[in-house]
């Protein structure tokens, strides 16, 4: 222990009498390296502090970018719901179009059909004869055999001859001519009237009017005072419709006037 506490002191007197010996100079150089060296790191911790302000600095941007970026894609967002709520809404609007277009197209079309149905010809059962009739056609007959019917014989003889006038082809055209002979006896137009009955005859003999239709002009032939031609008319009667009613009520006229 002795040892070495002289050798510690042994050497810490040479060390000492070394630094002592040293020339003054030396312990200047040393202060001057020490103020450069706290120069250096100040000027080094003020690049730093330069630095980390530039970082903040940067970062701060960056963070405002992303800030600016965020509230954009929020602003986008938002215009992509109204444009969204918008669209919607012209899907609703446009839904809406169609489905009153729908029912405009089907109230059309029905009134349409509706039209049509009137124009479209209907099958007709007259005197054992089926044909087919415009509905204006057939109303138009109707109406001119209804005011017959109402005893409007000069009304209905000038229906008749309108109809006949208008429906050239028309398959009431017998029955019309009945009815027209008809009207004009009951006005006393016996010419005409046995005129028309000939024309239902010539245009068809068969017809389930034929018989009468020969009857009534014998009336007219009565009512004008021509007797001869009436008894002729009679007999035309029974050989040419010996079965019908017609036939039986043409004997009895000519027993009575013999």
């Amino acid at each position: 222990m002795i040892k070495f506490i002289s050798r510690i002191s042994a050497s810490t007197v040479v060390g000492l009498c070394l630094f002592s010996s040293a020339p003054s100079h030396a312990g200047l150089f040393e202060d001057e390296d020490a103020r450069k060296a706290i120069v250096e790191l100040r000027l080094e911790l003020r690049q730093k502090i330069e630095d980390l302000k530039a970082y903040n600095v940067r970062n701060d941007a960056d963070v405002e970018k992303i800030k600016k970026n965020m509230l954009d894609q929020a602003n986008s967002l938002e215009g992509l719901r109204a444009e969204i709520a918008t669209l919607r809404g012209e899907k609703d609007s446009l839904a809406k179009d169609f489905s009153d277009m729908q029912r405009k197209l089907k109230d059309v079309t029905q009134a349409f059909e509706a039209r049509l149905a009137k124009l479209e010809p209907v099958k007709v059962s007259i005197e054992g004869r089926e044909f087919s009739a415009e509905q204006n056609e057939k109303r138009d007959f109707e109406n001119a055999l209804g005011l017959f019917k109402k005893g409007d014989f000069s009304a209905s003889s000038s229906a008749l001859n309108d109809f006949l006038r208008r429906y050239t082809q028309t398959g009431y055209k017998l029955t019309a001519l009945f009815w027209l002979g008809n009207s004009q006896y009951a006005t006393k137009e016996y010419k005409d009237a046995i005129a028309n009955f000939k024309l239902l005859l010539l245009n068809d003999p068969s017809s389930p009017r034929a018989s009468e239709a020969m009857l009534s002009i014998s009336n007219c032939q009565l009512d004008m005072k021509d007797t001869k031609a009436a008894k002729k008319t009679w007999e035309e009667i029974i050989n040419t419709y010996p079965d019908s009613e017609a036939a039986s009520a043409a004997k009895e006229r000519l027993a009575r006037f013999k």
